[in-house]
């Protein structure tokens, strides 16, 4: 469920194989610069480790292994990598788009996807795959909220909390429309307000405490861990895994509030997992179908939990690891509810405008 376009970051970029598939182009056009052992990633941050030791990591350094295809690397938002990717429709530089909902169902609607189902992909839920096969979730997770361990003693637990005097000018959270999580803050808030007329005249009064706009989720932990902030929003995934080093960082899900009769006065989320598609006319087009299958082997869902702290997307991988097993525990007693994304993808833009406008963002 991370992200400015000035803080773009290629991670591992393989001047050499880049130089190659150059030569290969300007001797022999497109065809043959499809044969370069390289594959390019657009991605949602969360899922490369802070020190070089997430789940990306690991598997784009197996793949890299097996295959000899290298693997250069581009995160951002998730919206912003969608952005990018549009801009780039007529000349496609990625070949997989990895983000959240509802960003996955827009790269869909904008043609940026064509069609391809990995193998394993038959291993997970219908819900977390579109019916014609442009993506597939490769990493399961949840929205959730971040807050400093050492300065509250105990985990604010509502949204009303987080209008206090204490909390001014130390809560953020990261840009709805450019940010996954972002965008995740505003579903969460209309589902537990139950409408978006109530959700934005809260959002509107929790202006007063907020830093401002950021377009990167992953920025805001590392300040929550410092004291800088005490309240920011995140995703279980990343933030379990920046927890690793970050002591001071708590997870916890606010309260639904007694307009959401679903899950009146119970602690909500909603599943926000990484979804990956093929880049329609991606440069490199059979590496990004070998790190699609790659991802979802055996293997590789094996160690989401192990290495990235996240859940596998596939039902047949069952986790027993300590990370899985604290991410249970973690999630006990917190009550899911399933966004309409269609419905989301439809009206986003809406969404965000009316949020533009009540909070003056």
């Amino acid at each position: 469920m991370p992200r400015n376009l000035h803080h773009l970051k290629p991670i591992a970029a393989v001047v050499g194989s880049l130089a190659l598939a150059a030569t290969l182009t300007a001797c022999g056009g497109a065809s043959s610069a499809s044969d370069a052992k390289v594959v390019t990633v657009y991605s949602a941050d969360g899922l490369k480790g802070e020190n070089g030791d997430g789940w990306y990591d690991q598997v784009f350094k197996d793949f890299e292994k097996q295959t000899g295809i290298k693997v250069k690397y581009v995160e951002g938002g998730s919206g912003e990598m969608v952005q990018r990717a549009v801009r780039e429709k007529t000349n496609p530089q990625a070949d997989v788009l990895v983000t959240l909902p509802p960003f996955i169902q827009q790269a869909d609607g904008k043609g940026l996807l064509q069609k391809y189902t990995p193998k394993g992909s038959d291993q997970v839920a219908g819900g977390d795959k579109a019916a014609d096969a442009t993506w597939t979730c490769v990493v399961n997770n949840y929205f959730g909220f971040v807050y400093d361990k050492k300065e509250l003693k105990q985990a604010p637990t509502t949204w009303e909390e987080l209008l206090d005097a204490r909390y001014k000018n130390k809560l953020q959270y990261s840009t709805p429309g450019v940010a996954g999580d972002g965008t995740a803050v505003l579903v969460k808030a209309i589902h537990d307000f139950g409408g978006r007329e109530q959700a934005l005249a809260y959002l509107k009064k929790l202006q007063a405490n907020n830093v401002g706009p950021s377009a990167s989720t992953g920025k805001l932990a590392p300040k929550v861990d410092k004291g800088e902030l005490l309240v920011a929003n995140g995703d279980v995934q990343m933030n379990y895994a920046q927890s690793k080093d970050m002591p001071n960082l708590g997870i916890w899900f606010p309260k639904a509030t007694d307009k959401a009769a679903d899950a009146a006065g119970k602690p909500t989320t909603f599943a926000l997992p990484y979804a990956a598609g093929l880049v329609t006319k991606a440069p490199h087009s059979e590496n990004g179908r070998k790190l699609l299958d790659f991802m979802l082997t055996a293997k590789a869902q094996q160690q989401v939990s192990e290495i990235g702290g996240g859940f596998s997307a596939r039902k047949d991988v069952k986790a027993t690891d300590a990370n899985a097993i604290a991410l249970t525990k973690l999630m006990d007693g917190v009550a899911l509810f399933e966004p309409d994304w269609a419905d989301i993808d439809k009206n986003l833009t809406s969404y965000v405008e009316d949020w533009k406008t009540a909070t003056g963002s």
